[in-house]
Formats: C-alpha cells, sequence, structure tokens
C-alpha cells in the first residue's frame, strides 16, 4: 500500500470564516491563509485591504495556501462581508464596555463548532495591524474572542492571533457537546443582513421621535440598543415580528399613515 493510500483525507471547513478588516500587509493576509490551512479552515474574507488584491505578497507567503487566497471573498463594507453571517464573533482585546459573553479561544472554538452543527454560519472578526477593530464593528458582533496574552506585551501579531484561535478550532473538530447558549429552533437564525435591516428600522422611527439626544451621544445609544437584540440570537421570525412591531406603533402614534 502506498505512502498516499495512507494517509488521512484533507479537512477544509469554509465555517467559521475567517474576516480580516482593513488588512494593511499581503504578507500578513498570506500568513493567515496559510494559518488557517494548517488547522483545516478555508473561508476567508477581506474588507478593504489597504494594498490592492489580488496581492503577490500574500501569496509568496502563503506557501501552498493559494486556493485559501483564489477563494477569498473580497469586500468594501464590512455590512456586506457579514451579510450572510448568523453568528459574528470579535476578536479584541477590550470588552469596551460593551454587554457581550467574552470568550477565549477555547470556549469560542467549543461555541462555534457547535453552533456549526446546528447548522449556524459564524464569522471571526479581526481588525487591522495597526489598531484593530473600531468600537462599531465590535458592537456588531454577537460576542467577543479575548486571547490570554502577556498584559505586560499584549501585542499580537495578526496571523498569530488567527492561529491560536485556528488551534483551539482543530482541538475543538475532536468532539465537543453543544452549549446551551445555541437554542434549537423551528425557525432559522437570522442572517446579519436581515439583522442589519431591522436595526435600521428601529434606529430610523426613534431618530423620527428625536430620542437620540444630545447628537454626540447617539453613537453610543445605537451601540446600546443593539446589544441586547444580538444577545437575543433572533430568528427570522422574531426579526419579521420586531419589525410588525416597530411598524404597529409607528401607525399607533399617528406619525404616519398605514400602508408607508
Amino acid at each position: 500500500m502506498t505512502r498516499a493510500a495512507n494517509m488521512p483525507a484533507p479537512i477544509e471547513e469554509e465555517w467559521p470564516s475567517i474576516c480580516l478588516v482593513r488588512p494593511q500587509m499581503g504578507e500578513n493576509i498570506g500568513a493567515v491563509a496559510r494559518a488557517m490551512l494548517n488547522f483545516g479552515l478555508t473561508g476567508l474574507r477581506l474588507v478593504a485591504p489597504r494594498d490592492s488584491w489580488p496581492n503577490p505578497k500574500a501569496q509568496n507567503v502563503a506557501v501552498g495556501a493559494d486556493r485559501v487566497l483564489d477563494t477569498a471573498r473580497v469586500e468594501w463594507r464590512l455590512e456586506d462581508a457579514l451579510a450572510d453571517a448568523t453568528l459574528v464573533v470579535a476578536a479584541t482585546a477590550r470588552p469596551r464596555g460593551m454587554e457581550k459573553p467574552v470568550w477565549g479561544p477555547r470556549e469560542a472554538a467549543e461555541k462555534l463548532r457547535a453552533a456549526i452543527t446546528a447548522g449556524e454560519r459564524p464569522v471571526l472578526l479581526f481588525g487591522p495591524e495597526a489598531a484593530g477593530l473600531e468600537s462599531d464593528e465590535v458592537a456588531r458582533a454577537e460576542a467577543i474572542l479575548t486571547l490570554p496574552v502577556n498584559p505586560a506585551f499584549a501585542s499580537l501579531n495578526l496571523a498569530n492571533a488567527v492561529a491560536v484561535f485556528a488551534f483551539a478550532y482543530a482541538e475543538a473538530r475532536q468532539g465537543c457537546s453543544a452549549p446551551a447558549w445555541f437554542l434549537d429552533t423551528t425557525s432559522p437564525p437570522a442572517t446579519h443582513e436581515e439583522l442589519e435591516h431591522l436595526f435600521a428600522h428601529l434606529e430610523a422611527e426613534l431618530e423620527r421621535g428625536r430620542f437620540f439626544h444630545p447628537d454626540d451621544k447617539a453613537p453610543l445609544m445605537k451601540r446600546n440598543l443593539r446589544a441586547p437584540l444580538l444577545r437575543a440570537r433572533l430568528t427570522v421570525q422574531e426579526v419579521q415580528t420586531l419589525r410588525g412591531v416597530i411598524k404597529a406603533l409607528t401607525i399607533g402614534r399617528g406619525g404616519r399613515k398605514k400602508g408607508e
């Protein structure tokens, strides 16, 4: 029997997808692709990469992980990159004062593995090398991933950060039980595109009612409104119901006519 016949089948999983937001260096993107494929992950998304794409420097560093780069999804807006996701986790060293679950790499890996088994499409966000994710970007996530780094030297290379999670996910692939946080419902989980439509609908009506006052507090108030709705893990049916509630309340207060 040949050596090839004895080799185990390759592992290539699209989910969870890794999303790099405004990555600055092609070399780091290539190193991320290599780390992903090392641990059997192939779903890569890039949001507004600084340099042109495709990037030859990324190809040079990927060293055999070209198919991860070749199939990478490139978007220029974060909301487009997350449109089909049903669960988003943001990698950040700081919780930012947001009321979100905070997971280490092993807990995140186990929960995401269970989510995928239940049919979800999770995406992990990693910010640019210089400054990481912005607060509004973290606010789009249902949970936060924090790595247990040395607080005296917490700066971690982008590819290394992805590799730490990917390794933990490879361990979780060997078997875990589904945590109760993921509910078995008859209606599928809402995608982030559907959630964004709900948030836009709610925020537009609150703007009409002059809820966001003073103006300089509006961004924080919007993030605080999104947080409990994201934690609720809404289904498609629940999103539709909430949008109906918003519409009914708007008509009820006489601000808009039925049918508008």
